[in-house]
């Protein structure tokens, strides 16, 4: 009896400890926006329903300049769902969707959510046995890709349970015009033979002629509905098992955050296989009626472009893309359309962010550079720095109904403000659990004191007084030389600020006594080449401002830094590469 009243007491403590510790002050950040959020128990496909309701006849899609409103775009998605039931795709079936961003690839994605099924988002630049693993792994049904991959595809699809091979292009979706321009120029440099596993999409289609009367399968919010793959960085991808909640929690927060209006235009590019491209860059802006901006074909060369023919109110994208962006020229008032640029899946220096801030204002735009944090595991971003406030390092402020507290590593702990610990994440953005892994979702979801699973981000930081969470380092991306903890992204920011330095990375090389030691790999701007004056002036400006045991042990000068297939830049490519030696 003593021991049940003790319990109760210090459970009843614990909490009041941790309503204390979580007084949540960033809300004074919000303004008006809304602290709570009802969710309301819904699929992917019924929350694009809905929009549809209320927008018909705004624009969804522009591709290759062709627009495709909202009714017709339901109307798409219902017919690639009556082809998938024709076929035998039912509820709970995997789907494989390995393809640019495209219409009919995103129609497909709420097709199959639609009848039930679950979306497997994958590259379309994996290799055979990637894409192999990938099917396996999730045990798919259909396969939906782009006709260049077809033969890739063709050699490993015995391998594996996938009984169809649903063929498109990037030409579908154009117009008459460009359809023919785009076969004249290019044309199907693959021939599609004929057997009983491969099926264009124009055939597929045909086969979907009840879809009028189509009602969705109903769904619950915590039921499968994505597979995204994590990795690209680090080790071996793993398969991340997101909900309908995860996606319609992250728009309802992102749409809060961010104050977007229906109608208004974003420059989807970032890849629909990625958290932060499908969360942010597509159901989001499709939640709130807005007009997604289809690029299949992306590359940073092209975005200035993009920018003067689309006129986009919002742009979303990795840091190596804006420092692309500043490479390009444009009129004073010629950035005036964009209302909002974000940054995430990567750390943004601050000399970064105040350039392209800069860099706006000189063309004509009020934005200012915001910077996300998420991860694959919580669906993309938890958190964004507020409009008119920023800190160095700083990663924003929680979205509604998310909670960041800062752990001991390798404990569930809390430590006090201003300690360093790992960032841990709770809320309805959250992942279910990794695909066939259980050890591993048991390592990352954690259980709390306060009865709530946590997300264990593998990321370094601390919160300040004032609950703003700051970002140090990927714990995996840590430098331990002599003893001494070294923050790669704090040399690289140190680094940067270099008149002459345009990018920076550094990793950490093995070393015969120190354990490891500091190599920095560096991108002068300009046409500036790496003479001896501008070497010796890097390595001084390093020394007289870092720490003597993170001075860079080697410098390695290079025309661009390796990036992942998502634009980050690619740590463990380099670090292979020093393996090796």
């Amino acid at each position: 009896m003593i021991k049940l009243i003790w319990n109760n007491i210090t459970k009843r403590v614990n909490g009041l400890i941790d309503k204390i510790r979580h007084k949540e002050p960033w809300y004074k950040y919000y303004g008006n926006n809304p602290r709570k959020i009802n969710y309301p128990t819904m699929t992917l496909y019924e929350t694009i329903e809905k929009t549809v309701e209320s927008y018909p006849y705004y624009d969804a899609f522009m591709y290759y300049g062709k627009k495709i409103t909202y009714k017709e775009f339901i109307i798409r998605i219902k017919k690639m769902a009556s082809s998938l039931l024709e076929e035998g795709i039912k509820e709970g079936d995997v789907v494989t969707i390995c393809m640019p961003n495209t219409p009919s690839a995103i129609c497909m994605f709420y097709a199959v959510n639609m009848v039930g099924a679950v979306a497997s988002m994958i590259h379309p630049l994996s290799s055979e046995k990637e894409i192999e693993l990938y099917l396996n792994t999730s045990n798919s049904k259909y396969i939906m890709t782009i006709d260049l991959l077809y033969d890739k595809i063709i050699k490993i699809i015995d391998n594996t349970n996938v009984s169809k091979i649903i063929v498109s292009s990037v030409s579908d979706d154009m117009d008459n015009a460009k359809h023919a321009i785009y076969w004249f120029m290019s044309g199907r440099k693959t021939k599609i033979t004929k057997n009983n596993k491969a099926i264009l999409l124009k055939d597929f289609l045909k086969k979907g002629i009840y879809y009028k009367d189509l009602k969705p399968v109903k769904r619950k919010n915590d039921d499968d509905a994505v597979i995204l793959y994590s990795g690209g960085t680090t080790g071996k991808p793993k398969g991340i098992i997101l909900t309908n909640l995860n996606f319609n929690a992250l728009a309802m927060q992102a749409h809060i955050m961010t104050e977007a209006k229906a109608g208004e235009t974003i420059l989807s590019i970032m890849p629909i296989f990625h958290g932060f491209g499908l969360g942010v860059s597509v159901h989001t802006p499709l939640y709130i009626g807005m007009t997604c901006i289809f690029v299949p074909d992306f590359s940073p060369k092209k975005f200035d472009n993009l920018i003067r023919k689309y006129h986009p109110n919002f742009i979303t994208g990795v840091p190596t893309l804006y420092e692309g962006l500043l490479k390009n020229r444009f009129k004073p008032k010629e950035l005036s359309c964009i209302k909002v640029a974000i940054s995430g899946g990567d750390t943004l220096s601050v000399e970064l962010k105040n350039r392209v801030d800069e860099f706006f204002k000189n063309h004509g735009s009020k934005a200012e550079l915001r910077s996300g944090y998420g991860l694959t595991e919580s669906t993309a971003a938890v958190c964004l720095t507020p409009i008119k406030y920023y800190k160095p390092n700083i990663i924003g402020m929680p979205f509604p109904d998310m909670t960041i507290k800062i752990v001991q590593i390798g404990t569930a702990e809390e430590v006090n403000a201003m300690e360093e610990g790992e960032i841990c994440v709770n809320g309805p953005t959250v992942m279910k659990k990794y695909l066939n892994n259980e050890s591993e979702t048991k390592t990352t979801l954690i259980k709390h004191n306060d009865g709530k699973y946590w997300l264990h981000t593998g990321d370094i930081g601390y919160m300040d007084t004032e609950g703003f969470v700051y970002f140090k380092q990927r714990l995996k991306r840590l430098i331990i030389s002599s003893g001494y903890n070294i923050y790669p992204s704090y040399v690289e920011e140190i680094i940067c600020r270099h008149p002459r330095v345009e990018s920076c990375v550094v990793i950490g090389i093995p070393h015969e006594y120190k354990k490891q030691v500091v190599k920095a790999y560096i991108v002068l701007n300009g046409d500036k080449k790496a003479d001896k004056s501008t070497k010796k002036s890097i390595k001084k400006y390093c020394e007289d401002n870092l720490a003597k045991y993170s001075w860079p042990h080697e410098y390695e000068y290079r025309d661009s830094l390796p990036t992942t297939l998502v634009g980050k830049v690619a740590y463990k490519k380099l670090e292979e590469e020093n393996s090796d030696k």
